[in-house]
């Protein structure tokens, strides 16, 4: 898992930028383990699958955290978390009332977020490098939004966002091609201006009933305000049964690897 700056409850300040954690939709590729669970309280080796989000974000020193959750699981979060003093972080809660896709989720930060900068983790992701370079990056720079692309399979990439490349630059995000233009995917982690919210309000559901995240980062490739970086350590995962056994495993291997340096 990523090695998080903060320790014992103390965290570095990196940057001022706020942090948001989607935990909701409805976990239907993992049923029935998510019939009466919410997926991201499921275990990735020793930790609740949420743990993870939140030590990305506490890699860039970032403290105060919103999570969006479903209504049906919001206790049981909430009693897992708590206000975040046990993290060394502020957590703050909504509840989506209905899984309308990442965008839909993203724009209930919108009150938090408060005209500032901010990254959004999915709650089922995981990284094994720090945050800080791209937070600090960001916040200092002048992209509207930043994404971070990691290389996998071919299989994997078809079902995932996947980035048309030019060099270094994205030219467009793909979702979900039967045959992808590269192995290069979208991650759920995003950073963005509050500019994103007014740009939600425009999208249309897509044929999944949905708002689409990538047609939120097409916009700002048509724009050419969006940059891309790439991670040079591993990315998981954990929305199917398959997926989440693969990370358990990992997460164990670098856990086990890191007790024997």
């Amino acid at each position: 898992m990523v090695e998080a700056i903060a320790q014992e409850g103390k965290v570095r300040k990196v940057c001022e930028m706020k942090g948001v954690i989607l935990a909701g939709g409805n976990g239907t590729r993992l049923l029935p383990l998510t019939r009466v669970c919410n997926k991201h309280l499921l275990p990735i080796y020793d930790k609740p699958m949420i743990y993870y989000p939140i030590e990305i974000l506490k890699s860039a020193g970032i403290k105060d955290i919103l999570v969006v959750t479903g209504g049906e699981h919001a206790g049981a979060i909430f009693k897992l978390l708590g206000s975040g003093h046990e993290f060394g972080v502020n957590f703050t809660y909504r509840v989506q009332d209905q899984a309308g896709g990442i965008p839909h989720a993203i724009a209930l930060a919108e009150d938090f977020a408060d005209g500032e900068k901010f990254v959004s983790v999915n709650g089922d992701n995981i990284i094994f490098e720090s945050l800080g370079p791209f937070a600090k990056e960001f916040e200092n720079g002048k992209e509207e939004a930043r994404i971070l692309l990691y290389e996998t399979t071919t299989e994997e990439a078809s079902k995932a966002g996947v980035a048309v490349l030019e060099g270094e630059k994205v030219t467009k995000i793909v979702e979900k091609p039967k045959v992808p233009p590269t192995n290069w995917i979208s991650v759920g982690i995003l950073f963005f201006t509050p500019g994103v919210f007014d740009i939600i309000r425009t999208l249309k559901p897509s044929a999944r009933n949905e708002l689409e995240i990538a047609d939120v980062q097409n916009e700002y490739i048509r724009r050419g305000t969006l940059r891309a970086s790439k991670l040079k350590g591993e990315w998981l995962d954990a929305g199917s049964v398959d997926e989440l056994l693969r990370a358990g495993n990992i997460v164990a291997e670098h856990a086990k690897q890191k007790g024997k340096d």
